[in-house]
């Protein structure tokens, strides 16, 4: 027959036993173990343990087992599990990187987890939670561009200054690209996604140049009726700026 490990208590401990068996502040499976101990030391058998305190017996031997390694800072705590066996394995995980980062859907720009989980065969939230730990975002693109023009401060400040200071009677005329002249060439090559990092692609390359402007504007209503502001487009200083193209 098995018999239990005896327990033998100091006065210290049997005092901060019954207090923590009695506290209302502190966890209930907490003043259950502190039970279980002060029983056993008062020599009861675990199966009567078991039936005081609405426990398994075999709970009541393993905390019993515990207080006599650990003492009452090892009743404050639950040993370290393993949790659950994860689903997606490392080569799981590995493939859906793979085909994020280095392929692109047949009829669109970047995979989206619905597409990807179709593509794959797993789930729209495992794709999701692979993306997260990863730090994968196919849907965000982030643009840079530095210009080595010495003069760029002093033209920047002359565009911003035309949008928030215009001069009386000015006209202006902001230039984009079109679908039949959509500017697909960039000033310099992209970085592609990776783990971590958005793609990234630097400014548009707009092949805009003064005859392209000079044929914009001759290309617009000149007898159009008069703005807001009850101004015609002869009387603009456009209409003496364009001459002198």
């Amino acid at each position: 027959m098995r018999v239990a490990e005896t327990i033998e208590l100091d006065s210290a401990t049997e005092r901060e036993l019954r207090s923590l068996s009695k506290q209302r502040r502190i966890e209930a499976r907490l003043q259950q173990r502190a039970r279980v101990i002060l029983l056993a030391a008062e020599g009861w058998q675990n199966k009567d343990i078991a039936v005081e305190v609405a426990l398994d017996r075999r709970q009541v031997a393993l905390w019993r087992h515990r207080f006599q390694q650990g003492g009452i800072d090892a009743l404050r705590q639950d040993a370290p599990r393993s949790g659950r066996t994860p689903t997606v394995t490392g080569e799981v995980e590995s493939k859906i990187l793979q085909v994020t980062l280095h392929t692109k859907p047949a009829a669109a720009t970047h995979w989206s987890t619905r597409t990807l989980a179709e593509h794959t065969g797993f789930s729209a939230t495992t794709i999701r939670r692979v993306w997260q730990r990863n730090g994968i975002k196919p849907h965000l693109t982030r643009t840079f561009k530095l210009s080595r023009d010495p003069r760029f401060e002093d033209k920047l400040l002359d565009v911003v200054g035309l949008y928030l200071n215009p001069p009386d009677h000015a006209l202006v005329l902001s230039c984009d690209e079109k679908s039949q002249i959509q500017a697909l060439n960039r000033t310099q090559p992209g970085l592609p996604m990776k783990t971590g990092r958005a793609e990234k692609f630097t400014a548009l390359l707009h092949h805009v140049t003064v005859e392209l402007l000079r044929d914009a504007y001759l290309a617009l209503k000149r007898r159009a009726a008069p703005g807001v502001d009850g101004v015609t487009w002869q009387e603009t200083a456009w209409v003496f700026w364009i001459p002198t193209l």
